[in-house]
């Protein structure tokens, strides 16, 4: 038993960092005001990368989402109507959930994949390949 012990150690410690890591995806919070009857978001971007997604398809998500208009400028995105950023950010995990999240090892490491008419999250830190099934 004592054998099994060592070479179950010996592998332990060749695994990569990424492979023993446990922390939780930490999103940064929507950060805006509003102005007027309509709200600014200013780490629009930042989010984004941080989920390691294209900023259109984020905003197009939010945007269907919250039944609004909004566009996206150079450094921010404005919103058409006003809305809290509680919302907002209830919005952003939903979407993570769905779109950056996998299912079976709950790692941010996906890539969405287009296959024929079927978007995938393809997870490479576990190979997990599963169907999205939220259209935008």
């Amino acid at each position: 038993m004592m054998q099994y012990e060592k070479l179950l150690e010996r592998a332990k410690s060749k695994l990569p960092e990424s492979a023993l890591e446990t922390a939780r995806f930490e999103m940064p919070k929507a950060k805006g005001h509003i102005q007027g009857n309509r709200t600014i978001i200013s780490n629009f971007y930042q989010i984004a990368d941080t989920m390691r997604r294209e900023p259109e398809h984020l905003l197009k998500y939010v945007l269907k989402e919250l039944a609004t208009p909004g566009e996206l400028k150079k450094a921010a995105v404005i919103i058409g109507t006003k809305v809290s950023a509680s919302r907002i950010n209830e919005k952003l995990q939903q979407y993570a959930k769905e779109f950056v999240l996998c299912s079976e090892c709950k790692k941010p490491d996906t890539k969405l994949v287009r296959e024929d008419k079927f978007l995938f999250l393809k997870c490479s830190a576990c190979g997990a390949r599963h169907p999205v099934k939220v259209r935008i």
